[in-house]
């Protein structure tokens, strides 16, 4: 198939999941959405770079991508597609596995590039796990994203949440799983997302030495200064604590919120 004449379309089965994933949020949590994906974008080709919180982060975000007309391709573990049921599924919705600390891992970045060369919105976590700074602001990233937009050349739009940590514990024992939920569905958490402005990667060189980590750095910021107005009376700590999630600092972005 010629992508440039004839761009990727998402599968009814995954426009199906986006409805289902918006009634799921809606039953646990209140669900806000604000900023905005360009009109000319929401088709792709682009780049959709967001923080990670919790184990409830793809369903929050499949609902927020569905309230702004877009419908991406999500990057995710390789576990997802081992799974007897989901695993096609994930495949028939046009999704790209990623197998972390193996060899093929390279695989999921050309598979994403062929992606976005094909006209498809890709969504991905540029810090490659769940965050586990102790703030729960977000990590040093992982240079996939600034990679995948040199090779492209599609734009990235950053996008910050908060709140889904509340729904879904880091560990999802069956228990803690239950747990959650039945929390959720009785406080009802508000869960945000923000879609940033396209990060500027422009001024940076591909072919100069240490582009990627800088370009990493600018959207790994751009994700920050998103999730402050969302957190802004946990400025410095998360409210809600996870007694199943550690703490590693070996990761720690330099950049904070700007005052």
């Amino acid at each position: 198939m010629d992508t440039s004449t004839s761009p990727w379309r998402a599968p009814l089965l995954w426009r199906t999941a986006q409805l289902l994933a918006r009634g799921v949020v809606g039953l646990l949590g209140r669900l806000e959405v604000t900023g905005d994906v360009p009109a000319g974008l929401r088709h792709g080709p682009l780049i959709l770079a967001a923080n990670h919180i919790s184990p409830f982060d793809p369903v929050v975000l499949t609902a927020a991508c569905r309230a702004r007309g877009v419908a991406p391709r999500i990057m995710a573990t390789g576990g997802l597609f081992r799974a007897p049921v989901v695993g096609p599924l994930m495949r028939h919705a046009g999704h790209i596995r990623v197998d972390r600390g193996t060899e093929s891992v390279h695989q999921a970045l050309d598979a994403a590039a062929a992606a976005v060369a094909g006209g498809s919105v890709v969504l991905l976590y540029p810090e490659g796990r769940i965050g586990l700074d102790p703030g729960m602001w977000p990590e040093r990233g992982k240079t996939g994203a600034a990679r995948l937009a040199f090779a492209s050349g599609a734009p990235v739009i950053p996008v910050a949440q908060w709140g889904s940590h509340e729904v879904l514990p880091y560990r999802t024992t069956l228990a803690g799983v239950l747990r959650g939920i039945a929390r959720a569905v009785v406080r009802r958490p508000v869960i945000r997302v923000r879609f940033g402005t396209p990060v500027v990667l422009s001024q940076l060189n591909p072919g100069t030495p240490g582009a990627a980590r800088r370009a990493t750095d600018r959207i790994i910021d751009a994700i920050t200064d998103n999730l402050a107005p969302l957190r802004p009376d946990e400025p410095y700590w998360p409210r809600h604590v996870d007694p199943s999630r550690p703490a590693d600092t070996a990761r720690s972005h330099r950049r904070r919120p700007r005052g």
